[in-house]
């Protein structure tokens, strides 16, 4: 590496770091005065409030605009260069504009890994405090408010529910049934199922067992039963932010245990699993156009690329906002939709590579 590239790599560093600090610095004190009434409504320490809950924000923050804060820094540092006619001086001494390139590429491939492992396995442990504690003192008490509900919990096993008490743990009107083909092989019904902690298994008072075989109808009658299923009361809890929650290899265990019971509600998971792997690149892309947008010199100093920069951030916001709601929804798939915004901002970088003036 030479000496060139060790000064502009430290200068984009270092501003990163320092635009990071600010905006999250910002939003923090935004959150403190939306949240301050509940923090004093719910009597909550200060020690809680800063360790439990603060301490563990700051990397979900810095994680989130970590694209926006990396092209606003990438742009700083590149408008300056340009004004004080440092990117001249460097053109000039026969350095090509590819070269050039090479310390942002280095310097954005560097925060992107460090990103990637991140969000992969360091932030959502941090991000457990911190929405447990939202939970606990910010949301509202949560109710588990769905009706008639059907888990596939085997291959050829299903649990049906006309309704679940989360304070109780009490199942009503349940029904096991075991399915072959089409073919209905026994059904096992209880008016209720309690969850019994000290066993960690289901319990019912009284039960009713269906086997069938052909146009054969056994019926059997049982006063009590405990019964170990592929189903606990962490199924019927709060999904507040849970994908947020669980580290990489988590999450893909998370989604495949959902399809495999037929769940139809994976798309916010689907989405932060993608958002995992494309963020890196995000970056890298968004570095290369702030250099492009950045590196000519402009006679009203700055500010005109830095307002620039600023507008092609919040041009970025909006495409991964509106990726992410259209694929909630099911219009689009989410691997695709989570890429859009990389791939509409590659080609925007092609285009002002090859017909912007530097």
């Amino acid at each position: 590496m030479k000496l060139l590239d060790k000064y502009i790599l430290k200068k984009f560093l270092t501003t990163f770091v320092f635009v990071v600090l600010i905006l999250v610095s910002v939003i923090l004190v935004i959150d403190f005065t939306e949240k301050n009434d509940d923090f004093i409504k719910n009597n909550v320490a200060i020690s809680e409030i800063l360790f439990d809950y603060y301490l563990n924000l700051i990397p979900y923050y810095a994680n989130m605009l970590s694209p926006i804060t990396v092209f606003i820094a990438t742009v700083f540092v590149t408008a300056k260069l340009a004004s004080h006619t440092e990117i001249v001086a460097i053109l000039s001494s026969g350095v090509s504009f590819k070269r050039l390139l090479v310390p942002y590429l280095i310097g954005s491939t560097i925060i992107g890994a460090v990103i990637f492992v991140l969000i992969g396995w360091v932030i959502p442990d941090a991000n457990k405090e911190s929405v447990a504690f939202q939970v606990k003192y910010v949301k509202s008490p949560f109710t588990y408010d769905k009706r008639n509900i059907h888990v596939k919990i085997a291959p050829e096993t299903y649990v049906y529910l006309e309704s679940y008490n989360v304070t109780a743990n009490v199942g009503y009107n349940f029904a096991l049934e075991s399915i072959d083909d089409t073919k209905l092989k026994s059904k096992l019904t209880s008016s209720n199922v309690q969850w019994n902690a000290e066993k960690n298994k289901w319990h019912m008072d009284s039960y009713v067992l269906r086997t069938f075989d052909g146009e054969k109808e056994t019926l059997f009658k049982g006063e009590a039963l405990d019964t170990t299923l592929n189903l606990t009361p962490k199924d019927f809890e709060s999904t507040y932010k849970l994908e947020q929650t669980m580290t990489l290899t988590e999450l893909n265990r998370f989604i495949e245990e959902k399809r495999s019971r037929g769940a139809d509600d994976i798309e916010t998971y689907l989405i932060e699993k993608y958002e995992r792997f494309s963020y890196p690149f995000a970056i890298i892309i968004l570095t290369v156009i702030g250099v492009i947008v950045s590196a000519r010199k402009a006679r009203g100093g700055v500010g005109f690329q830095i307002a620039l920069g600023f507008f092609l951030a919040f041009i970025f916001i909006i495409f991964v906002i509106t990726s992410r709601s259209l694929a909630q929804v099911g219009d689009i798939d989410p691997k695709f939709a989570v890429w859009i915004p990389t791939l509409v901002f590659t080609g925007i970088g092609f285009l002002l590579y090859r017909y912007v003036p530097r």
